[in-house]
């Protein structure tokens, strides 16, 4: 199937358009001062897995626990500063480099609809940071049911047919092989992996999976997607 015969794009947004590892970890780092500076990503992300596991309601709420469970495992500060100031800093993690210029791209081509285990507050921030480029948008505390649980894909699914979408018509695009590229590809979705960690080691702040999932697309940035558009439909 060529890339333009899709109509829809549905993306994942934390991790695969914002670099909520480089948020994390600079968060953590800056707050945890020296002694946060000689732990490894590896060491950060490890316990940080751990808390938002414990910790899996609305972002916008519960990541100073998250982060509170971190400094505990880790010795860092875990008083309530520190904790809102690690909340706060959710709200301001980067977009990738390419992020913008490809989705404003990739606008031109596709209907754009965000699914993401941010609550709404939160994807309001990511949202605003990434230039506002979505058609449509469902988050977590919409869809009740966060991904990786099929419920999420089919809240969307419904959503998306009543504005006249069928599911062949929609490539799903995203980093996480745990929360999306694995599950998506089990319910018939053709899949796009944005390999973001390409040449590093392990997850990262993701789950580990035990076997990677093939996808029916796979570009190491959205930028190389959007090329890839471009290409096929100049």
């Amino acid at each position: 199937m060529a890339l333009s015969d899709f109509k829809v794009l549905t993306f994942d947004v934390v991790g695969t358009l914002i670099d909520f590892e480089s948020g994390v970890l600079n968060a953590v780092r800056r707050i945890g001062g020296p002694a946060a500076a000689k732990l490894s990503d590896d060491e950060i992300f490890a316990p940080y897995l751990r808390g938002r596991e414990l910790n899996y309601e609305r972002s916008s709420e519960v990541m100073k626990l998250v982060y509170i469970h971190l400094a505990k495992e880790l010795g860092l500060p875990a008083d309530e500063t520190s904790a809102d100031s690690f909340q706060y800093a959710i709200l301001q993690h980067p977009a990738f480099p390419d992020s913008v210029q490809a989705l404003a791209r990739l606008r031109k081509h596709y209907r754009l609809v965000a699914m993401t285990n941010a609550d709404r507050s939160t994807f309001t921030f990511y949202s605003h940071t990434l230039g506002n480029p979505f058609h449509d948008s469902v988050t977590a505390d919409e869809a009740v049911h966060p991904k990786p649980d099929p419920l999420f894909f089919a809240f969307n699914r419904g959503r998306q047919s009543a504005f006249g979408y069928k599911q062949e018509e929609i490539l799903h695009v995203a980093q996480s092989q745990y929360h999306d590229i694995g599950v998506a590809k089990s319910l018939g979705y053709k899949t796009c992996w944005i390999e973001r960690r390409q040449g590093q080691k392990g997850f990262g702040g993701t789950p580990a999976v035990p076997e990677l999932t093939r996808p029916d697309y796979h570009f190491p940035t959205l930028a190389a997607l959007a090329d890839a558009v471009e290409a096929e439909t100049a």
